[in-house]
């Protein structure tokens, strides 16, 4: 199996498969596809376990009830996923004890024996709606996809040293790097509502891979420019 990274601020994965191959994204991601590829959707593809209930858990986490396995019949083809937002793709090798925590909205793709499960720590009933600060973890024996919006900063954190990140700009770190939120009383923050301001503490060893366009960011920059309400109804 090989891939290619296509384009530069609106990327797509591209990814070859031999004959009998087969990569999993979840549902309704695909772009383009070429003909000898047939799909396969249900929620337990790809390495879904925990039936309905697994599903369930990957939506709260941001992606989808449903995964769908790729795969070439009959002879070689290339399946292709492009991002929603500016931004950069990161290929990851996942082996037992060497996962990743990924942005909820992060994953892309992966190779069969993938486990996709969400980590959710609450912190405040008014950030991100009261849902907490979620992320998907990618662990098994795999190769993965994720997206970063915006550019990319990866840093390496040595034992015990630590960075605080807004929350927003967290893309993915190694499982080996510990996270804990932490508060700042008495700054406002318009996207969480509240008066404390959170953050998440990053303490290494490890890898982290930084984000430089939150998708509420942008939502934001938006705003003065989208159609006002009618004063009429």
């Amino acid at each position: 199996m090989e891939h290619k990274i296509l384009g530069t601020t609106m990327p797509a994965l591209e990814v070859q498969l031999a004959n009998g191959e087969t990569v999993i994204a979840e549902s309704g991601e695909l772009s383009w596809m070429s003909d000898s590829i047939t799909m396969r959707t249900s929620t337990q593809a790809g390495g879904g376990g925990g039936g309905f209930f697994g599903a369930v858990k990957r939506a709260v986490a941001g992606g989808t009830l449903f995964l769908t396995e790729y795969s070439a019949s009959g002879q070689p083809g290339q399946v292709t996923f492009a991002t929603k937002m500016p931004g950069m793709i990161v290929d990851l090798n996942i082996e037992p004890g060497a996962g990743y925590l990924v942005h909820r909205h992060g994953f892309i793709a992966a190779t069969p024996g993938i486990q996709i499960s969400p980590v959710i720590q609450k912190i405040g009933s008014g950030i991100f709606g009261g849902e907490g600060f979620i992320l998907q973890k990618l662990e098994g024996n795999a190769k993965a996809w994720a997206s970063l919006s915006g550019e990319m900063i990866v840093l390496d954190l040595a034992a015990g040293q630590s960075l605080r990140v807004h929350p927003g700009h967290v893309g993915i770190f190694q499982e080996s790097v510990r996270f804990e939120m932490t508060t700042i009383k008495g700054i406002k923050n318009i996207f969480f509502g509240g008066d404390d301001f959170f953050l998440v503490r990053l303490t290494g060893p490890g890898r982290i891979w930084l984000q430089t366009l939150p998708l509420p960011n942008l939502a934001h920059s938006l705003i003065p420019y989208l159609p006002k309400p009618s004063s009429n109804g």
